[in-house]
This record gives C-alpha cells, structure tokens and sequence, in this order.
C-alpha cells in the first residue's frame, strides 16, 4: 500500500551558485561523504548534486516532513545497487521515521538534464488485512446501493 509519496524540481544554476559560494560548508552539511565522491568524479557535479538534493527533499516530502522538522538532509544518502539503480540509505532520525511508520520499501527515481534534476520517492508498507476486509466490505455495501 502506498503511503507517501513525495517529488522535488532543483535548477541546477541555482544549487551550483551554492556550492560556489558556501563550498565545502555546505557540501558537508547536506551531502554523504559517498555522495561527494560521486558527484565530484563527474564532470558537471552541480547536475548529480542537484539529482541528490531532489531525492533528500522528495523523501521529506513523502513522509510529510519539511526541512527542519527533525530530519538531517545527510542522514538520507543516495547510493546505487549493483546494477546502478538509485535507492535511498537512512540513518538518524530518517531511518526512525521509516520504522516508526513500518514502511517497507522505498522507490526512488531520479532523472536531470542540464538545467533540471528532479526525484520522485514512492513508501510502501504492507496492506493490513485487517483494513481490507473492512474495506471490501464497505465496497461491496457501496455497489450494492448503485
């Protein structure tokens, strides 16, 4: 069942702006020490900087969390299967929030173009059985009345 879902849009002019004018002091704060790695060995890093950033703030945005709300931008880490594909690593308080709501999985999807980054996190915790029993019921009353 899904139960948040969250999608953040970065200009990456605006973010490499950042970087320039804050550095390291920003970097640090918001990104993995994995995170600055990557996005350091390719060639235009505000653009994997920026795919990241959306991600931190997509999951945020799925759990109905904002900035400040007691989740550290560098406890949500962007990492890659073996495969590549993009998932997202918890600690902290993010992890907490992820096992407090019993979600299960976590989807994310990534994209970016020269100017754009953008993420879209999907949670999903399993169906309550309990829960749909009672909703087929109230279902199949709703039908019956059509």
């Amino acid at each position: 069942m899904i139960c948040g879902i969250g999608m953040d849009l970065v200009e990456n002019d605006r973010l490499a702006k950042i970087i320039a004018k804050w550095g390291a002091k920003f970097l640090l704060r918001v990104f993995s020490a994995g995170e600055i790695n990557y996005c350091e060995k390719h060639a235009q890093a505000a653009i994997n900087y920026g795919a990241r950033f959306a991600a931190k703030e997509s999951f945020l945005k799925a759990l109905g969390l904002g900035l400040g709300m007691g989740v550290k931008l560098k406890d949500i880490e962007v990492v890659h299967d073996k495969n590549g594909k993009p998932e997202l690593a918890l600690r902290g308080e993010a992890k907490a929030q992820i096992e407090k709501r019993s979600i299960e999985k976590i989807h994310l999807s990534l994209t970016h173009t020269k100017s754009y980054a953008t993420a879209i996190v999907l949670l999903e915790k399993k169906i309550n059985k309990v829960l749909d029993c009672r909703h087929f019921r109230w279902n199949r009353k709703i039908q019956k009345f059509k």
